[in-house]
């Protein structure tokens, strides 16, 4: 018999991304959970930023006496007043470890549990010590604390399961449960609008690949813009990519597209964030979308492109291989990673081969890249509807309340 969700519950959801304020998978996956949540409870957000002006909607500015210092501290002390102002609510659900301190501090000063979304792992980001200097050992100690502490522990793929455990051994496994992330087929779905992809510098009438993804270590674009090199050379490579997390990164890529648009044409650049309806232009017009992530727990913008009907080459890691079914929503990419927590290729040469043969493949045969496409589109509906991850995430949140 399904559970009967108590329209009174209060459930005071926090995070550091909310719109207007997402860059990131985390931020687009809070969002759409909300919308979806908000149907039978009352759920309180509360987020980084400026003020919101959504109802029951807060945002919150970084104290200005943590103004110069590292930045994980002024992320404390964010969370500080986000867990002072969720007296009252039932349970508090934390998103990423900018927030888990918050979760982890209002459990305890209002004696309430606390649920925590994973959408990454410190561990197996160590790259971000160079974007945080010495806050990354106080985010690697937050995310821990509140993993271990957490009532509960929701993993966005099995494969995010498997990692959780091995990374935090003393989480006892009947805790952590996995509920995928989802995809609203509403808003994304395949929009024949080739006159705006044209503008934005595609030609839907020659093969293309598109990546869509931050400038970071684990996205892998380092080694697509040296895969690109090995395509035929009527293929274009779109780039929606910006944010970089490290001047170092940013300089790397720059210098890798430059040398790229030596070699050959079709080679377009797009670092502002697109509004969806051009986005959505871009990937519908795509020959297929790729995914080169080293690190990726399951990857919304691989079920963004499914959704809007492109194949997806993705790397056979993390959660994308319980996104893309291989041979039939597209193609998975082989990798041996080194087990350091950086998700470094052991053999960098063959990745970026391995990944170009599998993107050469797909845009030389459109027929097969439409099929492909086609049963993304299904697989999306099929399986990462929000309604059914709304459910399952209030079954859980009603677990936890019953002990």
């Amino acid at each position: 018999m399904p559970l009967r969700y108590r329209c009174s519950m209060r459930v005071d959801l926090l995070t550091r991304e909310y719109p207007p304020e997402v860059y990131g998978g985390a931020g687009v996956h809070v969002a759409e959970l909300v919308r979806a949540l908000r149907r039978d409870l009352e759920v309180v957000v509360r987020c980084f930023g400026a003020p919101r002006d959504e109802a029951g909607t807060f945002g919150y500015a970084t104290p200005a006496e943590f103004d110069g210092r590292n930045a994980a501290l002024g992320t404390m002390g964010v969370d500080l007043l986000m867990a002072g102002d969720a007296a009252g609510a039932d349970l508090v659900h934390s998103h990423t470890w900018y927030a888990n301190f918050a979760g982890f501090t209002a459990k305890r000063l209002h004696d309430i549990p606390h649920v925590v979304t994973a959408h990454s792992l410190e561990p197996l980001r160590p790259w971000k010590a160079e974007q945080l200097g010495g806050g990354y050992r106080l985010s690697s100690w937050v995310e821990r604390t509140a993993f271990e502490d957490a009532d509960a522990v929701i993993a966005v793929s099995d494969g995010m399961r498997r990692d959780i455990l091995r990374a935090y051994p003393s989480i006892d496994p009947s805790r952590v449960q996995v509920v995928y992330n989802g995809i609203d087929l509403a808003d994304w779905q395949p929009n024949h609008d080739a006159e705006t992809a044209r503008a934005l510098g595609l030609d839907p009438d020659r093969p293309s690949v598109i990546f869509v993804g931050r400038i970071t270590r684990q996205k892998g674009l380092p080694y697509l813009l040296r895969a690109a090199r090995l395509l035929p050379a009527d293929v274009q490579l779109v780039l929606c990519a910006g944010a970089p997390d490290t001047e170092e990164i940013m300089t790397e890529v720059t210098g890798l597209v430059d040398e790229l648009r030596e070699e050959r044409g079709g080679v377009v650049w797009i670092d502002r964030h697109l509004p969806r309806n051009e986005l959505t232009s871009l990937l519908t017009a795509a020959t297929v979308f790729v995914c080169p992530s080293v690190y990726e727990p399951l990857g919304i913008v691989n079920l963004e492109a499914m959704a809007c009907g492109a194949p997806v080459v993705g790397t056979a890691t993390g959660g994308i291989p319980e996104v893309v079914d291989d041979g039939v929503t597209g193609v998975l990419v082989p990798i041996e990673q080194a087990d350091d927590g950086t998700g470094t290729p052991l053999d960098p040469d063959a990745f970026v081969a391995d990944l170009a043969a599998a993107l050469a493949r797909v845009v030389n045969d459109p027929e097969r890249a439409r099929a492909m496409g086609a049963a993304g589109r299904q697989r999306a509906e099929d399986h990462f509807a929000w309604d059914a991850i709304a459910a399952r995430t209030r079954e859980l949140y009603e677990r936890v309340l019953a002990g």
